[in-house]
């Protein structure tokens, strides 16, 4: 998988799916899932139903990156 570049990073929604989070992160589809139903994701994740969130900002945190007031690089 692609990686994200910072300006993408930064121009998230309030959450992401568990998808874009691993991109992110650098792991592929089978181990980012596999982490989150175990709870060992890297960040929190939130599960709505079927689907799997991870908070932007708690990711941004993560890769080291601060999120800009106002969305806007």
């Amino acid at each position: 998988m692609k990686g994200l570049t910072l300006a993408e990073l930064q121009q998230l929604p309030a959450t992401v799916d568990l998808l874009t989070a691993a991109r992110a992160l650098g792991l592929g589809r089978t181990k980012a899932y596999e982490l989150a139903k175990k709870g060992k994701f890297p960040c929190r994740v939130i599960r709505v139903g079927v689907a799997y969130l991870v908070p932007t900002a708690e990711l941004l945190k993560l890769l080291g990156v601060e999120p800009q007031s106002g969305g806007k690089p």
